[in-house]
């Protein structure tokens, strides 16, 4: 993953095709390692917030350019038995806010 730059050109495919999407789109995303699904959870759920000292008032939540559809997705284990290589496999979906 790291000597191909895979995640680089993930981290860089996420951003063009969420560009992409007008308010309401979706954008469906499958990833099979879980350095990837991860990639894809943290761009869907956004920006994180800073983290600030006891005694000074929490940031404000700003919301990301995508919002989760739903929760991820597995292969059933009729299409694994199908298909061995969809065992890893995890379907994320998101939409763009307005």
């Amino acid at each position: 993953l790291h000597v191909n730059g895979e995640l680089d050109a993930l981290q860089q495919g996420l951003a063009a095709a969420s560009a992409c999407l007008k308010p309401g789109g979706r954008l469906a995303v499958i990833s099979f390692h879980s350095l990837e699904d991860r990639l894809v959870k943290q761009f869907i759920r956004g920006p994180e917030l800073p983290r600030v000292g006891r005694g000074l008032p929490a940031p404000t939540p700003m919301p990301g350019a995508l919002r989760a559809v739903g929760r991820k997705h597995f292969a059933s284990a009729e299409e694994v038995a199908r298909n061995p290589r969809a065992r890893s496999a995890v379907l994320r979906i998101a939409e763009k806010r307005a």
